[in-house]
């Protein structure tokens, strides 16, 4: 695959806070960093300065690890059991609502499990010495002001894990301690988006890596030289305190595939799709059918299957239809149109999307697949995709109308 990112260049990269959503931005760093994307400097907020302080130690296994064995009990004061229960069953019974009450009485929830755990896995002076700038967002209750740390700038490094954890305290969910004698809370509260924080420093080239979090996401006037590069999910990565293991694996592959798309310029919506043809390929894929498969496509929209019909039928009824059924813009190409009868084909096949395919090998593995659809009422669209590719339109239906 050839990248469609300057891979020369440096880049910043901008991290939002987002709690257990932030498995999706360390799938993200290991794209980056298979593809020898340099990273210069990184902004983050809460989460996203707890992962970027990962990426300057750059440990990706360390940082997978960390992930991989996250639990609610490993951020929070709390059950496993009942935290799951909760998000299993989508209700809370009366002791946990009992106990909900006391917590927020006592003003939030004990976090001193992610204390211990930024202490375990943070090396502070990795991070000073890393080639990769670090800029973490909190805000200053007592001053009442949003800071923008530079972290190699700490006056003493201790501070680092301070910050880091001043940036993740949820308000009002987590309950809040002093950090060297102040009060912080969640930077997501005034900026949970810090792109702002690069282009003030003068990046040029930024990646962002959305989660979309709770918080407020400031404007940023982005400068003409300036270019914005964005990574973000198709699908809801689900609540900022799930910290549920099969999630978070789950997120660290979307992310990583998400990156993919975004360094090579894959397209597809659902899969991952390797493609460079011409809109020329395109059509020949939607139009060329066999006898028998043109037959199921004309059955199925109640059309003529008069040869003389062929090309009128399948380009001004068949294709046009196939668009609506599969919601595409009104300014559809035949390449969209084809990927999306391929992908939605291949979701019914139940084919795994965590790969990066071209399209004869999605097609092939479709092929395979389909013998277990045998007996169920396919949608017309799957006659697209499942024939051979002839090399030319059959002579009994390649005529038009006069």
């Amino acid at each position: 695959m050839k990248p469609v990112i300057d891979l020369e260049k440096e880049y910043g990269l901008v991290l939002e806070g987002g709690g257990a959503k932030g498995a999706y931005q360390i799938g993200a760093w290991r794209a980056l960093k298979e593809a020898g994307v340099k990273i210069k400097g990184v902004a983050g907020t809460s989460v996203g300065a707890l992962n970027g302080a990962l990426i300057c130690m750059d440990d990706y296994e360390n940082a997978k690890k960390v992930w991989e064995n996250i639990t609610y009990s490993k951020i929070m004061s709390v059950k496993d059991e009942q935290m799951q229960k909760l998000f299993r069953e989508k209700k809370a019974d009366i002791t946990m609502l009992k106990d909900a009450f006391n917590l927020m009485k006592e003003g939030g929830i004990d976090v001193t499990p992610l204390r211990e755990l930024i202490a375990e896995c943070i090396d502070e002076e990795k991070i000073l010495n890393s080639p990769i700038d670090l800029y973490v967002l909190t805000f200053d209750v007592d001053e009442w002001k949003e800071l923008d740390i530079d972290m190699k700038e700490c006056e003493d490094p201790s501070m680092i894990k301070d910050f880091l954890l001043a940036s993740a305290y949820i308000f009002p969910l987590f309950k809040n301690e002093k950090l060297h004698g102040k009060t912080y809370i969640d930077g997501g509260a005034i900026n949970n988006v810090p792109l702002g924080s690069l282009v003030e420093r003068g990046y040029k080239d930024i990646i962002m890596i959305r989660i979309f979090g709770v918080g407020r996401e400031k404007k940023v006037k982005i400068p003409e030289d300036t270019n914005i590069y964005t990574v973000a999910p198709k699908v809801s990565l689900g609540s900022i305190i799930e910290f549920d293991s099969r999630k978070t694996r789950t997120h660290l592959k979307l992310g990583y595939y998400d990156t993919l798309r975004m360094i090579y310029g894959l397209k597809g919506k659902i899969y991952y799709i390797d493609e460079s043809e011409e809109e020329c390929y395109y059509l020949n894929q939607l139009v060329k059918l066999n006898a028998e498969n043109y037959r199921h496509i004309m059955t199925a929209y109640k059309l003529s299957q008069a040869e003389s019909r062929y090309c009128r039928n399948m380009t001004e009824v068949v294709l046009p239809v196939m668009a609506e059924e599969l919601k595409l813009s009104k300014d559809w190409t035949y390449k969209e149109l084809y990927l999306a009868v391929l992908e939605a084909t291949a979701k019914l096949c139940r084919i795994s999307k965590y790969k990066v395919y071209t399209v004869d090998e999605l097609r092939e593995k479709i092929q395979e697949k389909l013998h277990g659809l045998s007996g169920r009422e396919l949608p017309a669209f799957v006659w697209i995709v499942v024939k051979e590719i002839p090399e030319e339109i059959p002579e009994e239906i390649s005529s038009t109308d006069e």
